[in-house]
């Protein structure tokens, strides 16, 4: 499928160490020259961690997409119903914030956009990255996987026995599922093993 001319929401929750895999699908996505919309959660914004400052992740993301984030829940509503999205792309998503979705909640702007999205009947994509997702998440994973309008970058155990609950996309899988999700299609298998 041609990404030219699609507009791309692209939100980012705080697993911060999943970030050097995301910024290069981040640029995948512009150099198909989709129109990407770039979307931070609060803590994206504002916190510092020994993956790198918080100034800086944002300063990489502006730079890859040509423009500012949206880090506001009202800078984040028009994009159901004044600016809608073709699809909605969430990686790395979080434990914590998939519990939320699956849960109905937004108290984020990326659960804004995803959930103005949905409004649309449009896409959305997760790269979940959460270290409990075979544990206490596991139910909120299955309620996403099952729901209308939700699509998995393919995803596997990245460390089977020191972390035997933790679940990451394969990001590298992205632009496929994006292309796929936009055909209203799961791509296959979504269940990988992390390490080939």
């Amino acid at each position: 499928m041609n990404l030219e001319g699609k507009r791309i929401g692209f939100g980012l929750t705080g697993s911060h160490c999943t970030y050097d895999q995301v910024f290069p699908e981040l640029q995948r996505l512009v150099d198909a020259k989709a129109d990407v919309v770039p979307i931070v959660t609060y803590t994206v914004k504002n916190i510092d961690t020994k993956f790198g400052k918080a100034e800086d992740h944002i300063k990489k993301i502006e730079t890859i997409t040509g423009k500012r984030v949206i880090s506001t829940m009202p800078e984040a509503e028009p994009l159901g119903p004044k600016y809608p999205l073709d699809c909605m792309v969430i990686a790395p998503l979080t434990g914590n914030s998939m519990s939320k979705l699956a849960n109905a909640l937004t108290d984020s702007p990326v659960l804004m956009a995803a959930k103005a999205t949905m409004r649309n009947q449009s896409p959305v994509v997760l790269g979940i990255s959460t270290n409990d997702a075979l544990g206490l998440n596991g139910v909120n994973l299955m309620r996403l996987m099952a729901s209308k309008f939700i699509y998995f970058i393919p995803y596997g155990q990245d460390d089977p026995f020191k972390k035997p609950n933790s679940l990451v996309a394969k990001m590298d899988h992205l632009l496929d599922t994006v292309e796929s999700a936009l055909e209203n299609k799961q791509i296959q298998p979504v269940i990988v093993p992390f390490k080939d």
